[in-house]
């Protein structure tokens, strides 16, 4: 079995930063599988726009941003990231209990991508 994350080629991306902050916004979404944090298996509904969907944008897109900040090209990517999540806060009104949710999950994935434990820090 291949495990496959895939993203456009580097070269279609207007520099370098936001092909990093794509994979980046992608391998937070992998981690979602039943057979790594299993966020994808709680969600009810897959619908594009839906709650479930619109909450794991945001922890796909704030686990991006942590990883472009560990990688010292968030001041590259921060507007389209912040703008990003803006998007998709809306569907939840702007509560903020969505944001504090979805920023622990996405923490929890950059620690599984970067094979960090939870009891350790950086």
């Amino acid at each position: 079995m291949t495990d496959l994350v895939c993203v456009p080629n580097s070269r279609n991306f207007f520099n370098d930063h936001q092909y990093y902050s794509t994979l980046f916004h992608e391998l937070v979404h992998s981690t979602g599988h039943e057979k790594r944090l299993g966020r994808h298996r709680k969600m009810k509904e897959h619908k594009f726009g839906s709650k479930d969907y619109s909450q794991e944008e945001l922890v796909a897109e704030m686990g991006a941003a942590y990883l472009c900040g560990i990688s010292n090209i968030e001041k590259e990517t921060i507007v389209n990231n912040v703008a990003y999540i803006k998007g998709w806060i809306r569907t939840f009104k702007n509560d903020p209990k969505v944001l504090i949710i979805a920023a622990a999950q996405a923490q929890k994935a950059v620690n599984y991508i970067l094979q960090v434990k939870e009891d350790s820090c950086f």
